[in-house]
This record gives C-alpha cells, structure tokens and sequence, in this order.
C-alpha cells in the first residue's frame, strides 16, 4: 500500500476492524512514519440479465423480491422467508462464476423455492414467469403440482 504523504511502497498495518462490510485498515508508513486508513472491499462481479428478448440488464435483487412479493400477496409466507429466497439465489447466480445469467435460470431457480414454501404463490409466479395466457396452462401446472404432492 501506498503511503499517500511520501508515496513509499513500505507500510504496516497497525489496526484491523471490520466496518459496514468492509475491512478497516490503520497503516503507517515506514518511511516517514505517517499514519493513514484504508478500506478493503470484497468485489462482487457486476452480474447481467439475459431476458427473453435478447436484451441485457444489470441484476437486481430488489426486482426479484418484489416479483416474488407480487406472488405471495395475502398468502402465508413472511418477509424472512422471500430474504432467503433472494439470498439463495444471488449466491448460486455468485457461485456460478458467471456474468451473464439467462433470465430463465434465475425464474426456474425462485420456482422450485417457492414450490416447497406456498403452491399458490408457486403458481401465480409461474403464471407471469412463464406468460401464461390461456386456462390450459393453469390448468397443466395445477395438474402436474397435484402430481407431484401425490407422490
């Protein structure tokens, strides 16, 4: 690290906490023995969209909770459990190791979560995810939902 007094390449770490998320560093330089504060930040790769129409957009996780508040309106599922569910998913879509994410991937991912936690809100998610339009495709979804709980 660089002293920011005499430019000297040469410092020591002095103090170490952590802050807000960040690493909070005290230093002094070797040279002229000034002391200065830096801060360390994990960096997070900017992670991009691919939605339906080929067009790209940065992810937002406040989009994603509130398409997946749309769902569970007036049904039992609390503000915790979207959080973990917004959580699971950005860290897979971190893990991945990717910058580029279909917008498929990222609706089949809150599916299967909302498929263990409400049916209903399962199924109105998939409704607009999956744009439905007509009653078959309710009526299919129901059908392999019921399945799924007979098994």
């Amino acid at each position: 690290m660089k002293c920011p007094y005499c430019n000297s390449g040469n410092s020591k770490v002095i103090d170490s906490r952590s802050s807000d998320g960040k690493k909070r560093r005290r230093r002094e330089c070797t040279v002229c023995h000034k002391r200065f504060t830096t801060y360390e930040t994990i960096e997070t790769p900017l992670l991009t969209v691919k939605k339906r129409d080929g067009t790209y957009q940065l992810f937002d996780r406040n989009k994603l909770i509130k398409g997946i508040f749309s769902a569970i309106k007036k049904r039992p599922v609390t503000t915790a459990q979207v959080e973990q569910i917004a959580d699971s998913v950005e860290s897979a879509l971190a893990n991945n190791m990717k910058n580029i994410v279909p917008s498929k991937v990222i609706g089949e991912m809150i599916l299967e979560k909302l498929k263990g936690i409400d049916p209903i809100a399962y199924i109105r998610f998939a409704s607009v995810y999956e744009d439905f339009t007509d009653i078959k495709s309710f009526i299919s979804i129901i059908t392999e939902l019921e399945e799924e709980t007979k098994q």
